[in-house]
């Protein structure tokens, strides 16, 4: 695990806006874009390769990022603080970036280290573009996004089976056409399983029809079947700690090869109000030479029919309408579903108005 600590750049004068926006937002804005203050997952982490520059899109923000020359992967908001343009079509120096337009150079931590054109000007030595903290782990790239510049980054956890030495795991990472709540609906659906997915390798087995409960942890909560557990997509645990996740089991037979059961941690990071970026972390429990036979009965066979799943919850979600959400009628089934929901506009109806009482 590799941590690099940078706080965001310092206040501005005029109106307080959430990191990275130049426009108040409002609990509608942050619902859509994303909760703030939150560990999110950005990219594998093979995909920062060393020299390169790669621009994301994350909560409807512009980043940049790249390895410095100790191989520290950095993130900053992808505008030079001279003009705005684009960080990452300028140059990479090793510990910083050139910009395109005017040459100016920002390093890692937001810094404007020089500014060729009028050396020695204020902008020299101000932390004037928002860097945050970046921590790599499981693979890959994490990130801390601040609802303010004065918001204080949480401690990095891991997900329980991600942080276990005897589990082993296999990252997926893809991007989807649809907003990032519907994701979350998804997977707090367990009872989508035995329809979407009916012809899967791994949930064939189970009725058709079962009864939920909602069993509140010190962590979050599970939403549950009450009448059939180790047959299909049977529950689901959403996990509030440093970033939010879900962690689920599906039974696997004897065929899949050796281990305990298959679990997958699931995360969804906002890309914009109409796309999101999907991780998935396929686990199982295995030592010593089963390790070895699991991953390679993964790589060879069982990975093909997990894109496949996964294939068809893309192409179901990316056909929802985009208020698909607002008009519906929900029966027992969707309990997970309502919770999630009324969480997550809790969370954004705080954070709109942390941002209106600063401004106040």
């Amino acid at each position: 695990m590799t941590t690099t600590e940078a706080r965001p750049t310092g206040r501005r004068s005029g109106p307080t806006y959430a990191v990275g926006t130049r426009r108040h937002l409002d609990a509608e804005d942050i619902a859509a874009t994303g909760i703030r203050d939150r560990w999110y997952p950005i990219l594998p982490s093979h995909m920062v390769e060393a020299g390169a520059m790669v621009p994301v899109r994350r909560l409807d923000v512009d980043w940049v990022l790249f390895r410095d020359a100790q191989g520290t992967v950095r993130m900053l908001e992808d505008r030079c603080p001279h003009r705005s343009a684009p960080l990452s079509v300028g140059q990479h120096l090793g510990d910083r970036i050139a910009c395109m337009y005017h040459g100016v150079q920002v390093d890692g931590t937001g810094t404007v280290v020089s500014v060729p054109g009028m050396p020695g000007c204020a902008l020299e030595g101000r932390r004037a573009t928002v860097s945050l903290d970046v921590v790599e782990a499981a693979d890959t790239i994490f990130a801390f996004v601040p609802l303010t510049n004065d918001s204080v980054p949480t401690p990095f956890v891991l997900p329980d089976r991600l942080a276990d030495p005897e589990v082993s795991w296999f990252p997926n990472y893809a991007e989807w056409a649809g907003p990032w709540r519907f994701y979350m609906d998804n997977v707090l659906d367990p009872m989508h399983g035995a329809f979407l997915h009916r012809d899967s390798h791994s949930m064939f087995g189970g009725d058709v029809s079962a009864r939920f409960r909602i069993r509140e942890t010190d962590r979050g909560f599970f939403f549950e079947k009450t009448d059939q557990r180790g047959v299909n997509f049977d529950w689901v645990e959403f996990v509030r700690g440093s970033m939010d996740f879900v962690d689920l089991e599906i039974p696997y037979g004897p065929g899949a090869g050796p281990g305990g059961v298959f679990g997958i941690v699931g995360m969804s990071t906002p890309i914009d109000r109409e796309n999101s970026a999907i991780f998935h972390w396929r686990t199982r429990r295995v030592s010593d030479w089963e390790r070895e036979s699991w991953r390679f009965l993964y790589r060879t066979v069982l990975e093909e029919k997990h894109w496949q799943v996964l294939e068809q919850d893309r192409a179901v979600l990316e056909v929802l309408a985009s208020d698909a959400d607002r008009e519906e009628h929900l029966y027992q089934h969707d309990l997970g579903v309502a919770r999630i929901r009324r969480l997550y506009r809790a969370d954004a109806l705080a954070q709109a108005e942390k941002l209106s009482s600063v401004n106040a």
